[in-house]
Protein backbone atom coordinates (compact mmCIF):
# COMPACT_ATOMS: atom_id res chain seq x y z
CA UNK A 1 0.00 0.00 0.00
CA UNK A 2 1.13 3.83 -1.02
CA UNK A 3 -0.02 7.14 -0.47
CA UNK A 4 0.00 9.08 -3.49
CA UNK A 5 -0.26 13.13 -4.29
CA UNK A 6 -0.68 14.44 -7.86
CA UNK A 7 -0.81 17.22 -9.09
CA UNK A 8 -2.38 19.52 -12.32
CA UNK A 9 -2.00 18.25 -15.89
CA UNK A 10 1.27 19.61 -17.96
CA UNK A 11 0.30 22.09 -20.75
CA UNK A 12 1.79 20.17 -23.21
CA UNK A 13 2.72 16.73 -24.20
CA UNK A 14 6.47 16.00 -22.18
CA UNK A 15 8.48 13.72 -24.64
CA UNK A 16 11.71 13.00 -23.55
CA UNK A 17 12.83 16.48 -24.35
CA UNK A 18 11.44 16.16 -28.54
CA UNK A 19 10.59 19.55 -29.31
CA UNK A 20 10.27 18.22 -32.98
CA UNK A 21 7.05 15.70 -31.33
CA UNK A 22 6.03 18.99 -29.01
CA UNK A 23 5.48 20.69 -31.92
CA UNK A 24 3.71 18.45 -34.40
CA UNK A 25 1.18 17.63 -31.57
CA UNK A 26 1.03 21.98 -31.64
CA UNK A 27 0.48 21.69 -35.60
CA UNK A 28 -1.65 19.15 -35.75
CA UNK A 29 -4.32 20.00 -32.63
CA UNK A 30 -4.07 23.84 -32.34
CA UNK A 31 -2.01 25.13 -29.20
CA UNK A 32 -1.74 22.57 -26.49
CA UNK A 33 -4.04 20.25 -28.18
CA UNK A 34 -2.86 17.52 -26.07
CA UNK A 35 -1.35 17.69 -22.56
CA UNK A 36 -0.13 14.63 -20.37
CA UNK A 37 -1.99 13.64 -17.04
CA UNK A 38 -0.77 14.21 -13.94
CA UNK A 39 3.26 14.19 -13.73
CA UNK A 40 5.08 12.29 -10.59
CA UNK A 41 4.31 14.40 -7.46
CA UNK A 42 6.19 17.65 -6.27
CA UNK A 43 5.64 20.15 -3.46
CA UNK A 44 4.56 23.09 -5.12
CA UNK A 45 0.99 23.30 -3.78
CA UNK A 46 -1.04 22.54 -6.43
CA UNK A 47 -1.92 18.96 -5.09
CA UNK A 48 -4.91 16.89 -4.51
CA UNK A 49 -6.94 18.29 -1.93
CA UNK A 50 -6.61 14.89 -0.16
CA UNK A 51 -4.63 11.96 -0.29
CA UNK A 52 -5.54 8.17 -1.46
CA UNK A 53 -4.38 5.09 -0.24
CA UNK A 54 -3.61 3.09 -3.34
CA UNK A 55 -2.99 -0.71 -4.42
CA UNK A 56 0.39 -0.54 -6.39
CA UNK A 57 3.00 0.70 -7.89
CA UNK A 58 3.86 4.55 -7.34
CA UNK A 59 2.32 6.92 -10.47
CA UNK A 60 4.36 7.00 -13.77
CA UNK A 61 6.34 9.87 -14.56
CA UNK A 62 5.92 11.01 -17.83
CA UNK A 63 6.22 10.16 -20.83
CA UNK A 64 5.74 6.60 -19.27
CA UNK A 65 2.01 6.14 -19.23
CA UNK A 66 2.31 2.83 -16.94
CA UNK A 67 4.92 1.31 -14.11
CA UNK A 68 4.28 -2.19 -12.73
CA UNK A 69 5.09 -4.40 -9.46
CA UNK A 70 4.40 -8.06 -9.07
CA UNK A 71 1.44 -7.99 -11.36
CA UNK A 72 0.19 -4.79 -10.27
CA UNK A 73 -0.11 -1.76 -12.19
CA UNK A 74 -0.81 1.96 -11.99
CA UNK A 75 -1.87 3.94 -15.09
CA UNK A 76 -1.35 7.29 -15.89
CA UNK A 77 -4.74 9.15 -18.15
CA UNK A 78 -3.91 11.29 -20.97
CA UNK A 79 -5.32 14.65 -20.39
CA UNK A 80 -6.62 15.70 -24.55
CA UNK A 81 -7.60 19.66 -24.75
CA UNK A 82 -8.99 18.92 -27.41
CA UNK A 83 -11.84 15.70 -27.77
CA UNK A 84 -11.08 12.91 -30.34
CA UNK A 85 -13.28 11.95 -33.52
CA UNK A 86 -14.85 8.57 -32.16
CA UNK A 87 -14.70 6.79 -35.36
CA UNK A 88 -13.12 3.69 -34.66
CA UNK A 89 -9.77 4.69 -36.87
CA UNK A 90 -7.13 5.67 -34.43
CA UNK A 91 -5.77 8.21 -37.15
CA UNK A 92 -5.29 11.48 -34.52
CA UNK A 93 -1.61 12.24 -33.57
CA UNK A 94 -1.99 11.36 -29.90
CA UNK A 95 -2.03 7.62 -30.75
CA UNK A 96 1.21 8.28 -32.76
CA UNK A 97 2.91 10.61 -29.84
CA UNK A 98 1.65 8.47 -26.98
CA UNK A 99 3.03 5.35 -26.18
CA UNK A 100 0.26 2.59 -25.35
CA UNK A 101 -0.15 -0.14 -22.95
CA UNK A 102 0.58 -3.42 -24.79
CA UNK A 103 1.87 -5.99 -22.12
CA UNK A 104 -1.25 -7.79 -21.48
CA UNK A 105 -1.26 -11.23 -19.44
CA UNK A 106 -3.03 -14.09 -19.67
CA UNK A 107 -5.21 -15.72 -17.28
CA UNK A 108 -6.64 -18.50 -19.38
CA UNK A 109 -5.04 -20.65 -20.91
CA UNK A 110 -1.59 -20.21 -19.26
CA UNK A 111 -1.83 -18.21 -16.11
CA UNK A 112 0.91 -15.09 -16.25
CA UNK A 113 2.10 -15.67 -19.28
CA UNK A 114 2.47 -12.98 -21.79
CA UNK A 115 -0.97 -12.49 -24.33
CA UNK A 116 -0.18 -14.60 -27.63
CA UNK A 117 -2.20 -11.82 -29.36
CA UNK A 118 -0.13 -7.95 -29.24
CA UNK A 119 -3.26 -5.27 -28.07
CA UNK A 120 -2.14 -1.90 -27.81
CA UNK A 121 -4.63 0.40 -25.27
CA UNK A 122 -4.87 3.90 -24.89
CA UNK A 123 -6.75 5.85 -21.57
CA UNK A 124 -7.67 9.40 -22.44
CA UNK A 125 -10.14 12.09 -21.25
CA UNK A 126 -11.06 15.75 -21.63
CA UNK A 127 -13.35 18.32 -19.92
CA UNK A 128 -16.51 16.52 -20.60
CA UNK A 129 -15.83 12.64 -21.97
CA UNK A 130 -13.78 9.25 -20.53
CA UNK A 131 -12.32 7.80 -23.65
CA UNK A 132 -10.54 4.24 -24.01
CA UNK A 133 -8.94 2.81 -27.58
CA UNK A 134 -7.73 0.02 -28.56
CA UNK A 135 -5.32 -1.60 -31.32
CA UNK A 136 -5.95 -5.57 -31.70
CA UNK A 137 -3.36 -7.03 -33.60
CA UNK A 138 -4.63 -10.45 -34.55
CA UNK A 139 -2.57 -13.15 -36.58
CA UNK A 140 -5.14 -14.55 -38.20
CA UNK A 141 -7.37 -13.79 -41.17
CA UNK A 142 -10.72 -11.22 -40.54
CA UNK A 143 -12.30 -14.97 -41.34
CA UNK A 144 -11.33 -16.84 -38.20
CA UNK A 145 -12.11 -13.91 -36.09
CA UNK A 146 -15.00 -14.80 -33.78
CA UNK A 147 -17.46 -11.90 -34.01
CA UNK A 148 -21.33 -13.14 -34.99
CA UNK A 149 -23.44 -10.66 -32.10
CA UNK A 150 -24.88 -7.17 -32.59
CA UNK A 151 -27.48 -7.31 -29.90
CA UNK A 152 -27.04 -4.71 -26.91
CA UNK A 153 -26.27 -6.36 -24.08
CA UNK A 154 -26.99 -9.85 -25.32
CA UNK A 155 -25.03 -13.19 -23.63
CA UNK A 156 -23.85 -14.72 -26.39
CA UNK A 157 -21.67 -11.60 -26.75
CA UNK A 158 -19.38 -13.76 -24.29
CA UNK A 159 -18.73 -16.52 -26.93
CA UNK A 160 -16.88 -13.54 -29.33
CA UNK A 161 -13.55 -11.46 -29.40
CA UNK A 162 -13.79 -8.82 -27.37
CA UNK A 163 -12.03 -5.81 -26.23
CA UNK A 164 -13.36 -3.65 -23.66
CA UNK A 165 -12.82 -2.12 -19.97
CA UNK A 166 -13.53 -1.75 -16.51
CA UNK A 167 -13.62 1.18 -13.91
CA UNK A 168 -14.33 1.47 -10.42
CA UNK A 169 -14.96 5.20 -9.73
CA UNK A 170 -15.09 4.95 -6.13
CA UNK A 171 -11.79 2.99 -5.69
CA UNK A 172 -13.56 0.98 -3.45
CA UNK A 173 -12.22 -2.52 -4.71
CA UNK A 174 -15.65 -4.50 -4.93
CA UNK A 175 -18.11 -2.54 -7.05
CA UNK A 176 -17.33 -1.19 -10.96
CA UNK A 177 -18.39 -0.50 -14.46
CA UNK A 178 -17.55 -2.81 -17.33
CA UNK A 179 -17.92 -1.58 -20.81
CA UNK A 180 -16.66 -4.35 -23.57
CA UNK A 181 -17.49 -4.88 -27.61
CA UNK A 182 -16.73 -7.08 -30.37
CA UNK A 183 -14.81 -6.31 -33.80
CA UNK A 184 -18.53 -5.60 -35.53
CA UNK A 185 -19.58 -2.92 -33.04
CA UNK A 186 -21.54 -4.92 -30.82
CA UNK A 187 -21.46 -3.99 -27.56
CA UNK A 188 -21.91 -5.01 -23.99
CA UNK A 189 -22.30 -2.52 -20.89
CA UNK A 190 -23.00 -3.66 -17.20
CA UNK A 191 -22.53 -2.85 -13.61
CA UNK A 192 -20.93 -4.92 -11.03
CA UNK A 193 -21.99 -4.68 -6.98
CA UNK A 194 -19.49 -7.00 -4.79
CA UNK A 195 -17.14 -8.41 -7.49
CA UNK A 196 -20.00 -9.75 -9.31
CA UNK A 197 -23.92 -9.74 -9.34
CA UNK A 198 -24.10 -8.07 -13.06
CA UNK A 199 -26.52 -5.78 -13.75
CA UNK A 200 -26.56 -5.73 -17.60
CA UNK A 201 -30.16 -3.54 -17.95
CA UNK A 202 -27.75 -1.16 -16.60
CA UNK A 203 -28.04 1.20 -19.64
CA UNK A 204 -25.92 4.40 -19.39
CA UNK A 205 -25.29 6.68 -22.58
CA UNK A 206 -21.99 6.17 -24.57
CA UNK A 207 -20.73 5.38 -27.78
CA UNK A 208 -18.09 2.71 -29.87
CA UNK A 209 -17.02 2.32 -33.16
CA UNK A 210 -14.71 -0.45 -34.79
CA UNK A 211 -12.66 -0.61 -37.39
CA UNK A 212 -9.85 -2.57 -39.84
CA UNK A 213 -6.63 -2.58 -40.37
CA UNK A 214 -4.08 -5.03 -42.36
CA UNK A 215 -3.19 -6.57 -38.79
CA UNK A 216 -6.19 -6.97 -37.07
CA UNK A 217 -9.13 -4.40 -36.02
CA UNK A 218 -9.04 -1.02 -34.00
CA UNK A 219 -12.27 0.59 -31.71
CA UNK A 220 -12.53 3.66 -30.02
CA UNK A 221 -14.78 4.40 -26.73
CA UNK A 222 -16.44 7.23 -25.02
CA UNK A 223 -18.25 7.59 -21.97
CA UNK A 224 -19.37 10.72 -20.82
CA UNK A 225 -18.52 11.88 -17.11
CA UNK A 226 -22.07 12.49 -16.82
CA UNK A 227 -23.09 8.92 -17.20
CA UNK A 228 -20.93 8.13 -14.38
CA UNK A 229 -20.70 8.25 -10.69
CA UNK A 230 -17.75 9.26 -8.93
CA UNK A 231 -16.18 11.03 -5.40
CA UNK A 232 -16.47 14.88 -5.46
CA UNK A 233 -13.31 15.90 -6.16
CA UNK A 234 -11.13 17.41 -9.08
CA UNK A 235 -8.21 14.73 -9.21
CA UNK A 236 -9.95 11.36 -9.05
CA UNK A 237 -8.28 8.00 -8.65
CA UNK A 238 -10.01 4.85 -10.01
CA UNK A 239 -9.53 1.58 -10.26
CA UNK A 240 -9.32 0.31 -13.91
CA UNK A 241 -9.04 -3.50 -15.69
CA UNK A 242 -8.39 -3.83 -19.61
CA UNK A 243 -9.47 -7.20 -21.04
CA UNK A 244 -9.20 -8.71 -24.52
CA UNK A 245 -10.14 -11.91 -25.74
CA UNK A 246 -9.31 -14.32 -28.15
CA UNK A 247 -12.08 -17.16 -28.77
CA UNK A 248 -10.22 -19.05 -31.37
CA UNK A 249 -7.75 -19.73 -29.26
CA UNK A 250 -9.81 -19.52 -25.62
CA UNK A 251 -7.58 -16.75 -24.76
CA UNK A 252 -8.30 -14.16 -22.02
CA UNK A 253 -5.65 -11.65 -21.22
CA UNK A 254 -5.86 -8.51 -18.64
CA UNK A 255 -4.36 -5.31 -17.69
CA UNK A 256 -2.80 -6.99 -14.33
CA UNK A 257 -1.79 -10.48 -13.19
CA UNK A 258 -5.59 -12.02 -12.50
CA UNK A 259 -6.07 -15.33 -10.68
CA UNK A 260 -6.98 -18.59 -13.05
CA UNK A 261 -8.82 -19.45 -10.02
CA UNK A 262 -10.99 -16.56 -10.32
CA UNK A 263 -11.84 -17.54 -13.94
CA UNK A 264 -15.54 -18.50 -13.38
CA UNK A 265 -17.99 -19.64 -15.47
CA UNK A 266 -15.87 -20.50 -18.89
CA UNK A 267 -13.37 -17.81 -18.04
CA UNK A 268 -15.79 -14.65 -18.29
CA UNK A 269 -15.63 -14.42 -14.30
CA UNK A 270 -12.06 -12.83 -14.43
CA UNK A 271 -12.88 -9.29 -14.79
CA UNK A 272 -15.22 -9.48 -11.69
CA UNK A 273 -12.17 -9.45 -10.09
CA UNK A 274 -12.04 -5.94 -9.29
CA UNK A 275 -9.73 -5.95 -6.43
CA UNK A 276 -7.21 -6.97 -8.71
CA UNK A 277 -7.57 -4.04 -11.06
CA UNK A 278 -5.09 -1.64 -11.40
CA UNK A 279 -4.88 2.25 -10.72
CA UNK A 280 -5.91 4.90 -13.00
CA UNK A 281 -3.94 8.05 -11.60
CA UNK A 282 -3.57 11.99 -13.35
CA UNK A 283 -7.72 12.20 -14.10
CA UNK A 284 -9.42 15.28 -13.77
CA UNK A 285 -13.30 15.13 -13.68
CA UNK A 286 -15.64 17.59 -14.21
CA UNK A 287 -17.36 18.97 -10.74
CA UNK A 288 -20.13 17.44 -10.12
CA UNK A 289 -23.44 18.97 -11.22
CA UNK A 290 -27.35 18.31 -10.18
CA UNK A 291 -27.86 16.82 -13.05
CA UNK A 292 -31.89 16.85 -13.51
CA UNK A 293 -33.55 14.36 -15.89
CA UNK A 294 -37.06 15.22 -16.85
CA UNK A 295 -39.37 12.56 -18.49
CA UNK A 296 -42.68 13.69 -19.01
CA UNK A 297 -45.90 11.83 -21.06
CA UNK A 298 -48.92 12.09 -21.99
CA UNK A 299 -50.82 9.54 -23.80
CA UNK A 300 -55.01 10.14 -24.99
CA UNK A 301 -57.59 8.13 -27.03
CA UNK A 302 -61.17 8.39 -28.00
CA UNK A 303 -63.54 5.76 -28.46
CA UNK A 304 -66.43 5.54 -30.45
CA UNK A 305 -69.31 3.66 -29.14
CA UNK A 306 -72.36 2.74 -31.50
CA UNK A 307 -75.84 3.56 -30.47
CA UNK A 308 -76.57 -0.12 -30.41
CA UNK A 309 -74.10 -0.93 -28.32
CA UNK A 310 -74.65 2.21 -25.61
CA UNK A 311 -78.64 1.31 -25.54
CA UNK A 312 -79.36 4.77 -27.42
CA UNK A 313 -81.93 5.88 -30.36
CA UNK A 314 -79.56 8.66 -32.12
CA UNK A 315 -76.83 8.29 -34.72
CA UNK A 316 -74.60 5.26 -35.24
CA UNK A 317 -71.74 7.26 -33.46
CA UNK A 318 -74.07 8.39 -30.51
CA UNK A 319 -71.35 8.43 -27.76
CA UNK A 320 -67.66 9.39 -28.27
CA UNK A 321 -65.58 8.63 -25.20
CA UNK A 322 -62.28 10.15 -23.94
CA UNK A 323 -59.38 9.02 -21.86
CA UNK A 324 -55.87 10.34 -21.14
CA UNK A 325 -53.00 10.15 -19.05
CA UNK A 326 -50.03 12.34 -18.25
CA UNK A 327 -47.06 11.04 -16.04
CA UNK A 328 -43.85 12.15 -15.13
CA UNK A 329 -40.46 10.66 -14.17
CA UNK A 330 -37.75 12.70 -12.25
CA UNK A 331 -33.99 12.13 -11.84
CA UNK A 332 -32.06 14.15 -9.83
CA UNK A 333 -27.81 14.27 -8.78
CA UNK A 334 -28.51 15.19 -4.96
CA UNK A 335 -24.20 14.95 -4.74
CA UNK A 336 -22.34 13.11 -7.30
CA UNK A 337 -22.60 9.82 -4.97
CA UNK A 338 -26.37 10.35 -4.42
CA UNK A 339 -29.07 9.75 -7.16
CA UNK A 340 -32.96 10.67 -6.51
CA UNK A 341 -35.68 9.41 -8.56
CA UNK A 342 -39.51 10.14 -8.50
CA UNK A 343 -42.53 9.22 -10.39
CA UNK A 344 -46.23 10.08 -10.87
CA UNK A 345 -48.41 8.14 -12.72
CA UNK A 346 -45.72 5.81 -14.63
CA UNK A 347 -45.74 5.01 -17.44
CA UNK A 348 -43.86 1.33 -18.20
CA UNK A 349 -45.75 0.96 -21.90
CA UNK A 350 -41.90 0.99 -23.66
CA UNK A 351 -40.37 -1.47 -20.91
CA UNK A 352 -38.09 -4.07 -22.84
CA UNK A 353 -40.79 -7.53 -22.88
CA UNK A 354 -39.94 -10.00 -20.46
CA UNK A 355 -37.76 -13.38 -22.40
CA UNK A 356 -40.43 -16.22 -22.29
CA UNK A 357 -39.98 -19.07 -20.52
CA UNK A 358 -41.55 -22.38 -20.37
CA UNK A 359 -41.78 -23.93 -16.97
CA UNK A 360 -41.98 -27.63 -16.22
CA UNK A 361 -41.67 -27.02 -12.40
CA UNK A 362 -43.73 -26.50 -9.38
CA UNK A 363 -41.61 -23.37 -8.37
CA UNK A 364 -42.40 -19.91 -9.00
CA UNK A 365 -40.07 -18.39 -12.58
CA UNK A 366 -37.78 -15.41 -11.84
CA UNK A 367 -37.42 -12.70 -13.91
CA UNK A 368 -35.02 -10.00 -14.03
CA UNK A 369 -36.00 -6.37 -13.56
CA UNK A 370 -36.16 -4.40 -16.63
CA UNK A 371 -37.96 -1.18 -15.21
CA UNK A 372 -35.37 1.94 -15.97
CA UNK A 373 -37.36 3.49 -12.89
CA UNK A 374 -35.50 0.81 -10.71
CA UNK A 375 -32.39 -0.18 -12.76
CA UNK A 376 -29.98 2.48 -11.26
CA UNK A 377 -28.02 1.32 -8.20
CA UNK A 378 -30.21 -2.05 -8.06
CA UNK A 379 -27.23 -3.61 -6.73
CA UNK A 380 -27.22 -1.40 -3.53
CA UNK A 381 -30.82 -3.42 -2.58
CA UNK A 382 -29.25 -7.19 -3.31
CA UNK A 383 -29.60 -9.08 -0.26
CA UNK A 384 -27.06 -12.17 1.00
CA UNK A 385 -25.46 -11.84 -2.38
CA UNK A 386 -21.97 -12.81 -2.34
CA UNK A 387 -19.70 -12.25 -5.67
CA UNK A 388 -19.64 -14.24 -9.02
CA UNK A 389 -18.23 -17.38 -8.50
CA UNK A 390 -18.38 -20.44 -10.78
CA UNK A 391 -20.99 -21.35 -13.44
CA UNK A 392 -22.48 -23.79 -10.85
CA UNK A 393 -24.03 -21.26 -8.52
CA UNK A 394 -25.07 -19.11 -11.70
CA UNK A 395 -27.29 -22.13 -12.56
CA UNK A 396 -28.86 -22.79 -9.02
CA UNK A 397 -29.48 -18.82 -9.08
CA UNK A 398 -27.60 -17.93 -6.20
CA UNK A 399 -25.91 -15.00 -7.45
CA UNK A 400 -28.31 -13.60 -9.91
CA UNK A 401 -31.33 -14.25 -7.58
CA UNK A 402 -34.53 -17.18 -8.00
CA UNK A 403 -32.74 -19.68 -6.72
CA UNK A 404 -33.70 -21.31 -3.40
CA UNK A 405 -32.50 -19.17 -1.03
CA UNK A 406 -35.37 -16.19 -0.55
CA UNK A 407 -34.74 -12.83 -2.84
CA UNK A 408 -35.79 -10.47 0.66
CA UNK A 409 -36.44 -7.39 -2.00
CA UNK A 410 -37.66 -8.14 -5.32
CA UNK A 411 -38.61 -4.96 -7.26
CA UNK A 412 -41.17 -6.35 -9.24
CA UNK A 413 -43.60 -7.02 -6.32
CA UNK A 414 -44.19 -3.34 -7.08
CA UNK A 415 -46.77 -2.65 -9.74
CA UNK A 416 -47.12 -5.93 -11.12
CA UNK A 417 -49.87 -8.74 -9.75
CA UNK A 418 -51.25 -11.84 -11.34
CA UNK A 419 -49.46 -10.89 -14.48
CA UNK A 420 -51.35 -8.10 -14.46
CA UNK A 421 -49.82 -4.51 -14.50
CA UNK A 422 -50.53 -2.36 -11.13
CA UNK A 423 -50.65 1.95 -11.72
CA UNK A 424 -48.38 3.30 -9.66
CA UNK A 425 -49.64 6.60 -8.55
CA UNK A 426 -46.18 8.01 -7.06
CA UNK A 427 -43.10 7.32 -5.79
CA UNK A 428 -39.15 7.91 -5.02
CA UNK A 429 -36.04 6.39 -4.25
CA UNK A 430 -32.60 7.88 -3.18
CA UNK A 431 -29.45 5.47 -4.18
CA UNK A 432 -25.62 5.95 -3.86
CA UNK A 433 -22.56 5.65 -1.74
CA UNK A 434 -22.10 7.81 1.75
CA UNK A 435 -18.57 7.17 2.65
CA UNK A 436 -17.91 3.07 3.41
CA UNK A 437 -21.53 3.24 3.27
CA UNK A 438 -24.12 1.87 0.62
CA UNK A 439 -27.77 3.15 0.90
CA UNK A 440 -30.89 3.03 -0.62
CA UNK A 441 -34.14 3.75 0.24
CA UNK A 442 -37.62 3.42 -1.72
CA UNK A 443 -41.19 4.30 -0.97
CA UNK A 444 -44.09 3.96 -3.68
CA UNK A 445 -47.66 3.86 -3.77
CA UNK A 446 -49.40 1.94 -5.83
CA UNK A 447 -53.16 2.20 -6.83
CA UNK A 448 -56.24 -0.52 -7.47
CA UNK A 449 -56.54 -3.10 -10.63
CA UNK A 450 -59.81 -4.79 -10.64
CA UNK A 451 -58.75 -7.42 -12.31
CA UNK A 452 -56.22 -8.69 -10.13
CA UNK A 453 -58.13 -7.79 -7.02
CA UNK A 454 -54.71 -5.70 -6.20
CA UNK A 455 -55.80 -2.82 -3.52
CA UNK A 456 -54.11 0.81 -2.60
CA UNK A 457 -50.68 -0.69 -1.80
CA UNK A 458 -47.75 1.12 -0.08
CA UNK A 459 -44.19 -0.45 -0.42
CA UNK A 460 -41.35 1.03 1.43
CA UNK A 461 -37.65 -0.29 1.27
CA UNK A 462 -34.56 0.57 3.20
CA UNK A 463 -31.13 -0.97 2.93
CA UNK A 464 -27.87 0.46 4.51
CA UNK A 465 -24.51 -1.61 4.02
CA UNK A 466 -20.94 -1.18 5.38
CA UNK A 467 -18.05 -1.99 3.20
CA UNK A 468 -15.06 -3.65 5.86
CA UNK A 469 -11.76 -4.91 5.18
CA UNK A 470 -10.94 -5.43 1.50
CA UNK A 471 -13.50 -7.73 -0.17
CA UNK A 472 -15.83 -8.04 2.59
CA UNK A 473 -19.39 -6.12 4.05
CA UNK A 474 -22.04 -5.90 6.59
CA UNK A 475 -25.35 -4.84 5.97
CA UNK A 476 -29.41 -4.66 6.89
CA UNK A 477 -32.71 -4.59 4.71
CA UNK A 478 -36.15 -3.87 5.90
CA UNK A 479 -39.45 -4.04 3.76
CA UNK A 480 -42.92 -3.21 4.42
CA UNK A 481 -46.24 -3.97 2.35
CA UNK A 482 -48.98 -2.26 3.75
CA UNK A 483 -52.96 -1.75 2.65
CA UNK A 484 -52.58 0.97 5.77
CA UNK A 485 -49.97 1.74 8.01
CA UNK A 486 -50.37 -1.14 10.55
CA UNK A 487 -53.37 -3.56 10.58
CA UNK A 488 -55.02 -5.84 8.09
CA UNK A 489 -52.43 -6.47 5.05
CA UNK A 490 -49.40 -5.13 6.18
CA UNK A 491 -46.16 -7.23 5.85
CA UNK A 492 -42.59 -6.57 6.64
CA UNK A 493 -39.55 -8.12 6.62
CA UNK A 494 -36.52 -7.43 7.97
CA UNK A 495 -32.74 -8.79 7.91
CA UNK A 496 -29.10 -8.65 8.58
CA UNK A 497 -25.97 -9.82 6.15
CA UNK A 498 -22.52 -10.60 5.70
CA UNK A 499 -20.27 -11.48 2.85
CA UNK A 500 -16.13 -12.06 3.39
CA UNK A 501 -13.75 -12.07 1.39
CA UNK A 502 -10.08 -13.60 1.98
CA UNK A 503 -6.93 -14.48 0.13
CA UNK A 504 -8.40 -15.17 -3.44
CA UNK A 505 -10.40 -17.85 -3.22
CA UNK A 506 -12.24 -18.25 0.09
CA UNK A 507 -15.31 -16.67 0.60
CA UNK A 508 -17.64 -16.73 3.56
CA UNK A 509 -21.86 -15.72 3.19
CA UNK A 510 -24.40 -15.67 5.98
CA UNK A 511 -27.68 -14.09 6.73
CA UNK A 512 -30.82 -13.78 8.75
CA UNK A 513 -33.92 -12.92 8.20
CA UNK A 514 -37.48 -12.80 9.72
CA UNK A 515 -40.90 -11.42 8.30
CA UNK A 516 -44.19 -10.50 10.24
CA UNK A 517 -47.48 -11.10 8.71
CA UNK A 518 -50.61 -9.32 9.96
CA UNK A 519 -52.66 -12.72 11.29
CA UNK A 520 -49.72 -14.84 10.88
CA UNK A 521 -47.95 -16.50 13.91
CA UNK A 522 -45.15 -19.15 13.87
CA UNK A 523 -41.75 -19.92 12.83
CA UNK A 524 -41.40 -17.06 10.33
CA UNK A 525 -37.30 -16.77 10.18
CA UNK A 526 -34.81 -17.88 7.43
CA UNK A 527 -30.88 -17.64 7.99
CA UNK A 528 -28.07 -19.66 5.63
CA UNK A 529 -24.60 -19.78 6.22
CA UNK A 530 -21.74 -20.74 3.16
CA UNK A 531 -18.17 -21.42 2.77
CA UNK A 532 -16.75 -21.38 -0.56
CA UNK A 533 -13.08 -22.27 -1.41
CA UNK A 534 -13.06 -21.88 -5.32
CA UNK A 535 -9.47 -22.41 -6.23
CA UNK A 536 -8.04 -23.42 -9.99
CA UNK A 537 -7.84 -26.73 -9.54
CA UNK A 538 -9.85 -27.70 -6.59
CA UNK A 539 -13.05 -26.35 -4.92
CA UNK A 540 -14.97 -26.42 -1.53
CA UNK A 541 -18.62 -25.84 -0.22
CA UNK A 542 -20.41 -25.78 2.01
CA UNK A 543 -23.89 -24.28 2.83
CA UNK A 544 -26.68 -24.51 4.79
CA UNK A 545 -30.18 -23.23 4.43
CA UNK A 546 -33.17 -23.07 6.11
CA UNK A 547 -36.26 -21.46 5.40
CA UNK A 548 -39.46 -21.58 8.08
CA UNK A 549 -42.96 -22.31 7.03
CA UNK A 550 -44.74 -19.11 8.09
CA UNK A 551 -41.58 -17.05 6.81
CA UNK A 552 -43.13 -15.01 3.88
CA UNK A 553 -41.24 -11.84 2.37
CA UNK A 554 -44.42 -10.28 -0.06
CA UNK A 555 -41.81 -7.76 -1.15
CA UNK A 556 -39.58 -9.99 -2.17
CA UNK A 557 -39.16 -13.37 -4.24
CA UNK A 558 -39.24 -17.55 -2.15
CA UNK A 559 -39.33 -20.18 -4.20
CA UNK A 560 -40.57 -23.00 -1.83
CA UNK A 561 -40.38 -22.82 2.50
CA UNK A 562 -40.84 -24.95 5.25
CA UNK A 563 -37.39 -26.78 4.28
CA UNK A 564 -33.70 -27.39 5.72
CA UNK A 565 -31.25 -27.82 2.91
CA UNK A 566 -27.35 -29.10 4.28
CA UNK A 567 -24.86 -29.69 1.36
CA UNK A 568 -21.60 -30.03 0.29
CA UNK A 569 -19.84 -30.58 -2.97
CA UNK A 570 -16.18 -30.62 -3.54
CA UNK A 571 -14.60 -30.38 -7.23
CA UNK A 572 -10.96 -31.44 -8.66
CA UNK A 573 -10.26 -29.68 -12.23
CA UNK A 574 -6.90 -30.68 -13.54
CA UNK A 575 -6.10 -28.58 -16.46
CA UNK A 576 -3.89 -31.71 -18.27
CA UNK A 577 -1.20 -30.26 -21.24
CA UNK A 578 -2.41 -33.08 -23.53
CA UNK A 579 -5.11 -35.55 -23.91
Amino acid sequence: MRVITAGAALALLVLDGAPAAAQAVEGAFGPAQIAAGTPAPVSDGTRFETDVVIDGPPAPVAPDVITRDGGQATMRAIRLLAGIDVDGRLDEPVYDLVAPVSDFIQQLPDEGAPATERTDAWVMFDDENFYVAGRCWDSAPPSEWVATEMRRDAFNMLNNDLFGFLIDTFYDRRNALLFYANPLGGFVDQALTNEGNPNRDWNPVWDVKTGRFDGGWTIEMVVPFKSLRYRPARDQVWGIQLRRTVMRKNEWAYLTLIPISAAGFGGRGGVFRVSAAGTLVGLEAPPAGNNLELKPYAIGGLTSVPAEVAGLDAGPDARVEGDGKLGVDLKYGVTQNLTADFTLNTDFAQVEVDEQQVNLTRFNLFFPEKREFFLEGRGIFDFARGSFRTARSLRRGSVLGGGDAPTIFYSRRIGLQGGQAVPILGGGRLTGKIGAFDVGALNIQTGDEAVSGALDTNFTVLRVKRDILRRSSVGGLVTNRSLALSGEGSNQAYGADATFSFFDSVNLLGYYARTRTTGVTGRDASYQARFDYGADRYGLEVDHLLVEDDFRPEVGFLRRRNFRRTSLSGRYSPRPRSI
